[in-house]
């Protein structure tokens, strides 16, 4: 671990994963991005377009982003560039280590309707300084700081977990018509990926022309149209293949894909790994 004036990270995923960052230059999160452990990620400074399962969020500092396991999800410049962000990622393991049987209400805001919450000013302060604390104890590393930085991620975790327990966070709206007709879209996309999904087809559905829907979902999601409905249908063979028996050809026509030898080379593109490699190493099988 090394610590910077622009960043600095600590441990790994297989049990708390931290890591801050400050830019100046214009980033766009470049890669597809999708992962089997969960991501909180919080902004320091700045403001941040992130688009989350069906839909884009306008972020402003002060907000938490809560991004469930196998979510597909991408940051975007949004105004200045400057912009200051901690993340964290950790799977379930590491939530069950801070308490079993409060396991499940650590992680309820990660179920939460909106992906983005944005808590009033005192438990907003409160997560504020729990980050402030845990950059401080990673970079000065004194003795037991491994525990202070546990502790102070599950501190996040309760402050809001408990605030959602008993209050309704402030709606955060869509920022234009566009980015709601575009939500609607995936949304409709998300339920009915095993059909065909012609850009033609839907944008006659949905009564925007195909090539203002396309540049429209690009910008609103980071995106481009293909490439989210490739994705959505990788997600949905990567889940046959975690939870169910069903054979590899039968997993390819549920997802969505016409052509087994086409969703063999699409898989293992997205993944690293054939399908048959994949289950295996989830399953053991």
């Amino acid at each position: 671990m090394s610590m910077q004036s622009e960043s600095c990270s600590y441990g790994s995923t297989a049990e708390l994963f931290v890591e801050y960052m400050k830019r100046t230059e214009p980033y766009t999160m470049g890669e597809d991005h999708y992962h089997d452990y969960y991501e909180i990620y919080y902004l320091l400074s700045g403001q941040r377009v992130y688009f989350i399962r069906d839909r884009s969020y306008s972020v402003e500092q002060g907000d938490l982003v809560f991004i469930d396991k196998h979510e597909l999800h991408k940051t975007i410049q949004a105004g200045d560039a400057a912009h200051e962000r901690i993340i964290l990622h950790f799977p379930d393991s590491f939530v069950r280590s801070l308490s079993a049987d409060a396991a499940d209400f650590l992680l309820s805001p990660f179920r939460h309707q909106s992906r983005v919450i944005r808590l009033p000013r005192q438990e907003q302060l409160a997560v504020e300084q729990a980050v402030r604390r845990l950059l401080g104890e990673i970079g000065k590393q004194p003795a037991g700081y491994e525990l202070a930085v546990r502790h102070q991620a599950g501190e996040i975790l309760l402050t809001t977990a408990r605030f959602l327990q008993q209050h309704e966070p402030v709606p955060l709206h869509h920022s234009t018509p566009m980015h709601a007709k575009v939500s609607e879209i995936i949304r409709y996309i998300n339920a009915n990926f095993a059909e065909p999904l012609r850009l033609q087809a839907i944008s006659e559905q949905f009564f925007v022309s195909p090539y203002y829907l396309s540049h429209m979902f690009k910008k609103t999601t980071g995106f481009t149209y293909s490439d989210y409905i490739t994705l959505t249908r990788v997600k949905e063979a990567q889940r046959l293949l975690r939870e169910t028996g069903l054979s590899i050809s039968d997993i390819a026509a549920a997802a969505g894909f016409d052509n087994f030898s086409h969703f063999g080379k699409t898989f293992k593109k997205i993944t690293h790994l054939s399908p048959r490699d994949y289950r295996k190493q989830q399953t053991g099988i």
